[in-house]
């Protein structure tokens, strides 16, 4: 099976390029370009059945499912039927997931069939994640045993909780030793979210708990060891590169500080190792000192340097994405003040325009970088602290996603440019991050939140404190830049 043509991962590796300029789709809804400030009450979309969207994005995409030995998968572009992912980002373990949460919200069992049958040739597939030495979150190992242990919980089968296992064992396995800690080299041997350190440290993390493995807990707090010791100083905090070496610094959440910062914070939630904590709020003062709050809003420009006058708005790099790093500490802290960082963020997003102007930090319908990445930051807004003006975004976002749907048989398709292939190469895509199975995911959570359902699959990078201090008077002395960590008990 042959990957899809240039991964994300490959695309930061040859440099910005085309991701930094795409302008792929016209205005979605132009008649509704106007300024939102929080608390303003814009005229009310036409209201959308989240729902049925969803259902027919999982039949257009069911209809490009292709029978193997051990299972199905789906290409990532059905009219290429070569064009395999075994990542989470946009090949076939986000269709399962998606599968996952259709059978939740709608009781109909032929997507759990689905699903199955994705994981079954998943777990024929991980030996070549293994000896591909890929083992990040969204492009290997570790998205695998997410995708594994969830269909686990659905079907109650064991052998998916077996499989499971062994990726993790798989992890472990490639795991490099360092003086500070363990990292990962070969296809993932990075810090970001993505595929490298952060992302495979908050998988463990998730894991120690969701697979009752214990182990995996102090696997990764060497991993957040290891983050720690790489930090690169710089205005009064610290920030990493994608790569331990590499000169070009992200500020996000998917590739850059944000991003490390955020799996540091996860590990301070589990473990309360204190350099956990001080390596997370070193990277906030590094954030803070680059961060733009014109009007009120906090957004980070793309990179450092040459990409100072970029400013993304998703989740892979623009606020939406780096707000999980502040709700994260907000969940962990006696205070208000992370939290309205978050919100902070969400003011930027909406003064951009968003989701009816398009830009170069800003282009598409997808999760990474369009409007139901930015959809999925609202609903967990709206769940946290409640504003018109946050329901208001996800009427906006559900209708101009709704009115750029092509209807295609039974089922419903969006067509958009990949930031890997360029603005010329429009197409359908069935995956997560930048497709189909992403889009539709979007309108479950939308229902979800509209019939207050609280949400069927918490990703193991979503903010949660996971645990509890079982001493919080020890930790009560660390100090912190904006008020000390007290979990709540």
């Amino acid at each position: 099976m042959n990957r899809h043509a240039l991964s994300r991962r490959e695309l930061i590796g040859m440099g910005l390029g085309a991701a930094a300029g795409l302008v792929t789709l016209p205005t979605l809804l132009s008649a509704r370009g106007l300024s939102v400030a929080r608390g303003l009450s814009l005229p009310p979309a036409l209201p959308v059945d989240e729902l049925d969207i969803a259902v027919k994005a999982g039949r257009w995409i069911r209809r490009s499912r292709i029978a193997t030995k051990n299972g199905a998968t789906w290409p990532v572009d059905p009219l290429q039927p070569a064009t395999i992912g075994l990542d989470l980002y946009n090949g076939m373990p986000g269709i399962i997931i998606f599968n996952l949460e259709l059978f939740y919200a709608t009781n109909d069992k032929s997507w759990l069939e689905d699903a199955r049958l994705g994981a079954d040739e998943l777990i024929a597939q991980l030996p070549t994640l293994q000896e591909a030495r890929r083992c990040g979150l969204y492009d290997g190992l570790a998205g695998a045993v997410f995708v594994l242990e969830e269909t686990h919980k659905a079907t109650g089968d064991g052998k998916y909780r077996d499989a499971a296992t062994q990726g993790l064992q798989m992890i472990q396995g490639l795991a490099q030793k360092a003086p500070s800690g363990a990292y990962w080299t070969g296809a993932s041997g990075t810090n970001d979210i993505i595929s490298g350190g952060a992302g495979i440290a908050v998988l463990l993390s998730w894991a120690a708990n969701e697979l009752n493995a214990p182990a995996m807990r102090d696997l990764a707090l060497l991993t957040g060891r290891h983050l720690v010791e790489v930090a690169v100083p710089d205005k009064g905090g610290a920030k990493w590169p994608v790569k331990t070496g590499d000169t070009t610094y992200y500020l996000n959440f998917a590739h850059g500080t944000s991003g490390v910062a955020f799996a540091l914070a996860k590990l301070f939630a589990q473990t309360f190792d204190r350099s956990m904590y001080s390596g997370s709020l070193q990277a906030v003062r590094y954030l803070d000192a680059l961060a733009s709050t014109d009007g009120g809003g906090y957004k980070l420009f793309h990179h450092e340097p040459g990409g100072e006058q970029l400013y993304y708005m998703g989740w892979a790099d623009g606020p939406a994405g780096t707000a999980r790093l502040f709700t994260q500490l907000g969940e962990m802290a006696r205070t208000e003040h992370w939290n309205g960082v978050a919100q902070q963020c969400a003011d930027a997003v909406m003064a951009s325009g968003v989701p009816e102007k398009q830009s170069a930090g800003y282009w598409g319908l997808d999760q990474a970088n369009g409007a139901t990445g930015v959809g999925d930051f609202f609903i967990k807004l709206q769940r946290i602290t409640p504003e018109p003006a946050y329901e208001d975004m996800l009427r906006r976002i559900s209708a101009a996603t709704a009115a750029a749907a092509i209807t295609d048989g039974d089922g419903v398709k969006w067509v958009q440019a990949d930031n890997a292939e360029g603005p010329d190469k429009p197409a359908a895509r069935t995956g997560f991050m930048q497709g189909v199975a992403g889009i539709g995911s979007y309108f479950l959570h939308a229902d979800d939140l509209a019939k207050g359902r609280k949400p069927a699959i918490r990703w193991p990078d979503a903010p949660t404190t996971e645990a509890c201090a079982p001493n919080p008077t020890k930790i009560l002395d660390m100090g912190d830049i904006r008020g000390g960590p007290r979990p709540r008990c």
